[in-house]
């Protein structure tokens, strides 16, 4: 008996990895995040597979349904949203089967910052602009962030963001990252990037709390700040440059004209 932490991807179904969705369809007990997980992948359970929505869950309710399947020899599909390693609550429910001696595999999927940057059709690492992506949060509530993981800090190194799970913290992203991005750099909140009724809105430090909030936005969506957003120049990349040798590639060299 395995159980398997599966990425779903970040929300279009058809994102799930193949590998993913195989193991879904074979499993006869699957555990899903239900809010955040399309219906569609669910349902390639098999027909008489034992499915659960774990979100009114609370874990040890979600370890005793993994440990009754593990009695009974039954595989688990685990299915989260996104990619199982950000943001996932895995480690926690990992440590736990550790501790039963419960075998687990981990399925990666299509995290939200790349479907996000998928949809707007914007590379992340543009040659002199960015070579550095952040995926980050701010603290709230239920959880606070460690020292010098704070975004006055991470914010320094003015490389591009993906801020989790902080719709409701904007006052706080502003005043962290105005000083070193400047109140017109770009920013894009992503809102439930590649469901049917995603929404990408494209707005600046300065005016992003306003364009959220003309939109109600409250949750499930994700701050992408930096400069690669905006309409900014940069060089070609070195990587398919002719005069760029590499291992795979020779310099390229002109041709001899005769005569």
């Amino acid at each position: 008996m395995t159980v398997y932490f599966i990425g779903a991807g970040p929300g279009a179904a058809d994102l799930i990895t193949v590998r993913g969705l195989k193991l879904i369809e074979r499993c006869p007990v699957c555990l899903y995040a239900g809010s955040l997980v399309p219906e569609e992948i669910v349902q390639a359970a098999p027909d008489d597979a034992r499915v659960m929505d774990t979100a009114p869950m609370h874990l040890e309710a979600i370890i005793a349904e993994i440990k009754a399947a593990d009695a009974a020899g039954q595989d688990v599909a685990r299915v989260h949203s996104g990619d199982p390693s950000i943001y996932g609550a895995t480690a926690e429910q990992m440590r736990r089967l550790d501790a039963l001696n419960i075998a687990y595999e981990v399925v990666p999927g299509v995290p939200a910052f790349a479907g996000a940057a998928a949809r707007l059709a914007t590379e992340l690492t543009l040659p002199e602009i960015a070579q550095t992506i952040i995926l980050t949060r701010t603290g709230m509530k239920a959880s606070s962030m460690p020292e010098g993981e704070q975004l006055e800090v991470l914010g320094q190194s003015r490389a591009t963001l993906a801020i989790h799970l902080s719709v409701r913290n904007l006052d706080y992203v502003r005043r962290a990252l105005e000083p070193h991005y400047g109140d017109d750099c770009p920013v894009v909140v992503a809102y439930r990037a590649t469901w049917p009724d995603e929404l990408y809105i494209r707005t600046t430090l300065a005016e992003m709390k306003e364009a959220v909030r003309a939109h109600k936005i409250t949750r499930t969506a994700l701050i992408m700040v930096g400069p690669v957003f905006g309409d900014v120049q940069f060089r070609d990349s070195a990587l398919y440059d002719a005069d760029y040798a590499h291992v795979l590639r020779n310099r390229g060299k002109k041709k001899r004209v005769a005569g």
